[in-house]
């Protein structure tokens, strides 16, 4: 009499299709599934199910990891902000110039960068509608890392007698309203209203950007 061996569900996770994933891998899958959802349907798209359903899994086998919608979406928003930062890692890397208002140039462009490169994720993270934004340490730490970053070049720069305006904290929030209005005309389409042509977003926002951060630069005084 032949004997059935029960799965072990702390190591695998099989779905409908055959295919399984260690139990330290389904997490990231489906977030990743989750994420493409949202690419081609919108985050109304997304649900735990069928995110289980394009990763391969049963219908229960993820509501372990994330046992609604909100958790998922939230763990795609902590995964785009990775991204995001490792985009502005990239950029201050490859300003080789240690003008304080260069290095926020730098930081905005990222910013916007990212943003067309990444909508869903730009769109995920921008509107909080579907994640638990205060809820998530690493959302409110990087965030918070982000800001601090760009205190700390303001001061810098404030120190070296650059700044027009010595409010540094209304700076910050002028600068997050210039680079998330471009980003959402960008990621909304409202350019071509604006008589911009597709060819030449990225220049103009790159453009607005330098307008904004020379406007906050102190006139030289004539030698």
């Amino acid at each position: 009499m032949s004997t059935v061996k029960p799965t072990r569900t702390g190591d695998r996770e099989a779905g409908e299709g055959g295919s399984a994933y260690h139990h330290g891998n389904l997490r990231e899958e489906l977030v990743e599934q989750a994420l493409k959802l949202a690419e081609e349907g919108g985050l109304s798209a997304v649900s735990v199910r069928a995110a289980a359903r394009l990763a391969g899994v049963s219908p229960a086998a993820p509501f372990r990891h994330f046992p609604d919608k909100m958790t998922l979406m939230t763990a795609v928003a902590e995964e785009a902000m990775r991204r995001f930062r490792a985009e502005i890692a990239l950029a201050l890397a490859q300003e080789v110039d240690d003008d304080p208002m260069l290095r926020i140039r730098a930081i905005g462009r990222a910013y916007l960068d990212w943003a067309r490169r990444n909508p869903t994720h730009f769109e995920i993270i921008s509107s909080r509608r579907s994640i638990d934004f205060d809820g998530s340490p690493s959302l409110g730490r990087e965030n918070a890392e982000i800001q601090a970053q760009i205190e700390a070049l303001l001061l810098e720069a404030a120190q070296r007698g650059l700044l027009r305006c010595n409010d540094r904290h209304l700076i910050q929030i002028a600068a997050r309203a210039l680079v998330y209005g471009l980003a959402r005309m960008l990621v909304d389409g409202h350019f071509p209203s604006w008589q911009v042509a597709d060819a030449d977003i990225d220049g103009t926002m790159a453009k607005v950007l330098d307008l904004f951060v020379d406007g906050l630069v102190k006139e030289r005084a004539a030698s």
